[in-house]
């Protein structure tokens, strides 16, 4: 078992909040110049999903942080030039291009797996990549169909060899089409300088989890495990070369590690106000933020109506380094609808309507209706500050 050595730097709560704000690129001047191509570096991972209000999460991911950006300069950024792709991490993710040989190791165990949900017919797997050899890039519906019958997991024989081929790295999703995963031959979508698994697991790891700690700033064990989807034990066989530094938190309780370049430079800068996706890298695990913000965050699309708190697709709203409420929206023609808005606090009023009208802006609405406030004394100083800021 290795020893590893004793914490030299103690950390407020505050200053690992900091920390981590500036890591997740929600701190400080936005890199422009860089763009969506900087945020997918800088965070290593941005989670995908089929929810779909305001916009996709992929595109919430670098608004909150870049503000208005484009949302079909989002879609170039990640996709145009073979600049990404698409593989397991923390979830479905839109990967930097430059991390394909760091996932070698969940590549390789894949293929040794034993055992499959879906049965693979015999000889469809080679069909499927003979097909995408000669007319690729294909969606499963254009390689013979994605589903046997309308139930989501019945798939078809070709879907089940298409995703198997994408676990196994033989085929690449190099973009989304209507949604649908558009796949091709790894060997034709990955330059040829990164196509290769010669990278043990152990180096793969390192790099993981030293990238975990760069985009979190300070984390626990299982805050940097969580980031890539990682088991303990791989964290824990790697991390003592990783480069990343112990800290104690104070607060926190438990062993943490800290990018030795976020300890380096206090963090300082302006703080983004935005509305956060609920996959958003920032909140994506639950314990943590609760750890670090004192915010329960839970998702609640797949909760029955009778029973959710906040509302369908609740986003968290980011001001002044707090999270400081939620919106609950959806979109009525071009207005912006907040079915639900939960602040305890006053003061938060003029950051929640800026996020509302900013988010509004983004996705071409011209106007906000505010339907429910969960504190009655705060709809009026809510709706005055939206009529401010809307005349």
């Amino acid at each position: 078992m290795t020893t590893l050595p004793r914490p030299t730097t103690t950390l407020t709560a505050d200053d690992a909040r900091r920390i981590a704000l500036r890591a997740q690129g929600l701190l400080g001047a936005p890199d422009r110049r860089a763009g969506v191509r900087g945020v997918l570096r800088h965070l290593g991972a941005v989670q995908l999903d089929t929810i779909s209000v305001l916009a996709r999460s992929h595109e919430l991911v670098p608004y909150a942080r870049l503000g208005a950006v484009g949302r079909k300069a989002v879609e170039a950024a990640y996709w145009k030039d073979t600049h990404a792709f698409e593989y397991w991490s923390h979830a479905a993710c839109v990967l930097p291009i430059e991390e394909w040989p760091y996932f070698a190791f969940r590549r390789r165990a894949y293929r040794d797996r034993p055992h499959w949900n879906h049965e693979l017919p015999e000889g469809v797997y080679d069909q499927v990549i003979k097909q995408l050899r000669t007319e690729g890039p294909l969606t499963s519906t254009e390689l013979g169909g994605a589903k046997k019958t309308s139930d989501w997991w019945d798939w078809s024989g070709t879907k089940v060899a298409v995703e198997r081929a994408l676990m196994y790295g033989e085929v690449v999703c190099v973009e989304r089409r209507g949604w649908k995963r558009v796949y091709d031959l790894a060997e034709r979508a990955v330059p040829d300088a990164l196509l290769h698994d010669q990278l043990d697991d152990a180096e793969c790891l390192r790099r993981l989890v030293r990238q975990a700690g760069e985009s979190l700033g300070v984390g626990t064990r299982a805050d940097i495990a969580d980031y890539h989807r990682l088991k303990g034990e791989q964290v824990d066989a790697v991390i003592a070369d990783s480069g990343l530094v112990p800290v104690e938190v104070e607060g926190w309780g438990r062993p943490a590690w800290a990018d030795p370049a976020a300890l380096a430079a206090p963090p300082r800068g302006r703080h983004r106000t935005t509305l956060l996706s609920p996959f958003d890298s920032l909140i994506w695990e639950r314990a943590r933020t609760e750890r670090i913000f004192g915010f329960t965050h839970r998702l609640e699309a797949y909760v029955p109506r009778q029973k959710r708190v906040y509302g369908y697709f609740a986003m968290p709203v980011l001001a002044g380094g707090r999270l400081v409420g939620r919106v609950d929206p959806a979109r009525e023609g071009r207005t912006l609808v907040a079915r639900q808005v939960t602040v305890d606090d006053a003061r938060a009023v003029p950051a929640v309507a800026q996020a509302l009208i900013e988010a509004a802006t983004w996705v071409n609405c011209t106007d906000v209706r505010v339907e429910q406030v969960d504190a009655p004394a705060l709809r009026e100083p809510l709706t005055r500050e939206l009529e401010r800021a809307l005349a």
